[in-house]
């Protein structure tokens, strides 16, 4: 069965989702059999049950985080540092022509 092929969306009764798990395929251009759309939707409905679960844990008072530890940014000193020659960042370019990385067009023949 092709994605358009339309089972019943899931629905979660306590959360106000209904998702078309076959038209979201067939968005996505991803043709998926019938027993591939039971799957997923299956998993889906698991996933929004947690979810739900999740929205009725008693929050009141915790600031929210963006992650679960706290993290730091680990800066490096910026030092100046010899680089490649034009010569050596060419050399391993598949081409090359008057110092530049040659590259096939991409917007056509401009």
């Amino acid at each position: 069965m092709r994605a358009d092929a339309s089972p019943s969306p899931v629905s979660i009764a306590a959360m106000p989702v209904e998702i078309d798990i076959a038209k979201v395929a067939s968005l996505a251009r991803i043709a998926l059999s019938a027993e591939e759309l039971a799957r997923y939707g299956a998993q889906l409905g698991a996933i929004l049950e947690h979810a739900e679960r999740v929205q009725q844990l008693p929050t009141e008072g915790i600031p929210p985080t963006s992650h679960p530890v706290p993290m730091t940014n680990s800066f490096r000193p910026d030092k100046v540092t010899e680089s490649l020659s034009p010569d050596e960042a060419l050399s391993g370019a598949p081409a090359a022509e008057d110092g530049y990385f040659k590259v096939p067009p991409v917007l056509g023949d401009e």
